[in-house]
């Protein structure tokens, strides 16, 4: 089961790299942003760029769930909540392979 449960995260590692490495490459084409009284390109680009970032900050925090619960597995304290020791349910688990703590404790 530890092998299966690893290959699992190990696949929602290498997605949410994938996203991040889309997320974070460069614009193709780069210019200036500018702010005028009216709503304009220079405002949606803005707007824009701050989503990416809110966007960017999520997958790095679930990057690092991943990565946690898959040290986890390596260490063979999976399925157990990382606060109280408890098994964390089985269908939490199939819900979101990732979780390190139980629904008390999350």
């Amino acid at each position: 089961m530890d092998d299966e449960v690893d290959r699992v995260l190990a696949a929602r590692e290498t997605e949410l790299e994938q996203q991040l490495a889309e997320l974070t490459k460069p614009p193709g084409e780069v210019g200036s942003i500018s702010f005028g009284k009216r709503v304009g390109e220079g405002t949606s680009m803005a707007v824009d760029r701050l989503a990416a970032v809110s966007a960017q900050e999520h997958l790095l925090a679930m990057l690092e769930e991943v990565r946690r619960a898959r040290r986890r597995v390596a260490d063979g304290t999976y399925g157990t909540c990382e606060v109280c020791g408890e098994p964390i349910p089985e269908g939490r688990l199939e819900a979101r392979p990732w979780a390190t703590r139980c629904v008390a404790h999350s």
